[in-house]
């Protein structure tokens, strides 16, 4: 009788200390539904645990990692690749073991260790390009953004967006001098200020003044194509000489969490081809999964393919970190007087 209550007693407790088992992640607010079909439920259901998630905007979790960092009270977070390097000069990520990630193998190459030291591996990217009504203007290098055509129908991103640095970036390559600093860029862009409609603040406003013919060209994230796409205009996504450019998400394990290895498990996951694919279709990420396959207009919606993906330049990480406050000043000091 004792040797069946034991046995019995232990069958009750195995699925309660598996239930017990949870993973706090930190993420970005968006299309979460899809995140739970997708992801959070099916590995919920495979580890036997509790996946509890947070939302949130970079700035305001960042904070909170490091108000936190004594105590972490999140185990995994997805940032971009600035943001985690920013993390990891603090001191508030753990290295990732490739040994623990076997989809690496799977992802391409600038995914793989994007910020060094193994701190981060990137979840998803997208690429940024010049979008232009083709009826009306040719775009083959980044400069054409001040081409006589274009000259008061041009929409250019803030310093202060995300697509900001990065079309400095390329425009410093097209005037052929590599400046981290951007100075020759910022100067491009004071000198023909006068000439463009907006430096917009939303990439959504792009499609409404596409619409009303009050801009012809803009620069705009992949992500902002397939809602450009419905206008029904004749508008081209270019392929300028000098290539694309582009930003990426990633994910980190927190340092201090009680449990690396369920961690690093919800990673691998996450990279996995069977939820790269079902977040692909959905049109949530673009995939970093190279086993993934989309067609048609889901491919055409998302940053898809070894040869977009071999035309991007990614903006490293450390010089965002070193040099985005020089960039502001100028910016504001030419552009936005």
């Amino acid at each position: 009788m004792i040797l069946r209550t034991a046995l019995a007693l232990t069958a009750l407790a195995g699925p309660a200390l598996a239930q017990d088992r949870t993973l706090t992640i930190s993420v970005y607010g968006i299309a979460q539904d899809a995140y739970q079909e997708a992801l959070y439920t099916p590995f919920e259901a495979r580890c036997g645990c509790k996946l509890v998630v947070e939302s949130g905007n970079s700035v305001e979790r960042l904070a909170k990692l490091e108000a936190n960092a004594g105590a972490p009270v999140v185990d995994v977070i997805a940032f971009s690749d600035a943001n985690a390097l920013e993390a990891a000069s603090k001191g508030l990520l753990a290295p990732l073991d490739p040994a623990a990630l076997p989809n690496l193998a799977s992802i391409y190459d600038f995914a793989r260790n994007p910020v060094g030291d193994a701190m981060a591996v990137g979840y998803t990217f997208y690429g940024t390009s010049i979008v232009y009504r083709s009826d009306e203007v040719q775009v083959n290098s980044w400069l054409d953004l001040f081409s006589d055509d274009l000259a008061g129908y041009v929409a250019l991103p803030n310093i202060s967006t995300t697509q900001g640095p990065i079309t400095l970036m390329m425009l410093q390559k097209a005037l052929g001098k590599e400046d981290p600093t951007f100075a020759d860029a910022i100067d491009l862009v004071a000198e023909h200020k006068d000439d463009v409609v907006t430096f917009y603040e939303r990439g959504s406003q792009i499609p409404q003044l596409l619409q009303q013919e009050e801009i012809l060209a803009a620069v705009v994230g992949r992500f902002g194509w397939a809602n450009i796409a419905k206008l029904g205009l004749p508008v081209e996504w270019a392929q300028p000489k000098e290539g694309q450019t582009g930003g990426m998400n990633v994910l980190s394990m927190v340092k201090g969490t009680k449990d690396p290895e369920l961690a690093q498990q919800f990673i691998d996951f996450w990279l996995s081809a069977e939820v790269q694919q079902k977040l692909a279709d959905g049109l949530v990420d673009s995939p970093v999964n190279t086993q993934v396959s989309v067609e048609g207009e889901t491919a055409e919606a998302l940053t898809y393919g070894e040869d977009m993906a071999a035309q991007i330049h990614f903006l490293p990480a450390d010089q965002q970190l070193k040099h985005r406050e020089d960039w502001l000043s100028r910016w504001n000091a030419k552009v936005a007087q």
